[in-house]
């Protein structure tokens, strides 16, 4: 057992998500990563974000995009707004290497430590099995089933 509480009665889950969740409501409005993002910062759980890794989801989604173009600016906005809400967390011990990809080292590291109970991806075998470190690896729809947003 992880120790994930999903009950909004009692503290919410911490979570990190990863890069490719972004880059899926990004590029959709619909689906489980959109309805993931439009519920950071509404109290159903909490997310967790570092300068490196907020830096890797800039490089990512802005990756091709002209300066000033408004695909931009709007991925501009959402990671503003993600700095804002989510809690900031410093790194100060890395458990490099761990995974095969040096940016999932980013998220696992992040999760680690703030003590999160989950890390939200869709490339869940990237991660392995990373009970030891007491967290689960769920998709964005695995989650939000998990929290009563879907059933």
């Amino acid at each position: 057992m992880t120790g994930i509480v999903y009950s909004t009665d009692v503290d919410v889950p911490r979570v990190v998500i990863d890069t490719n969740v972004l880059v899926a409501a990004s590029r959709s409005g619909r689906g489980a990563s959109a309805l993931l993002l439009s519920l950071v910062g509404r109290g159903q759980f909490e997310l967790l974000v570092s300068v490196p890794l907020v830096i890797e989801y800039e490089d990512v989604l802005v990756r091709g995009l002209a300066k000033g173009s408004r695909r931009r600016e709007a991925i501009e906005r959402i990671l503003d707004y993600l700095c804002a809400i989510g809690r900031r967390q410093e790194v100060f011990f890395l458990w490099r290497p761990q995974l095969r990809a040096p940016g999932d080292d980013l998220v696992l590291e992040l999760a680690v430590a703030g003590r999160c109970d989950a890390i939200l991806t869709y490339n869940k075998r990237d991660f392995g099995n990373l009970q030891r470190f007491g967290l689960e690896v769920l998709t964005p729809k695995e989650f939000l089933t998990k929290i009563g947003v879907l059933s």
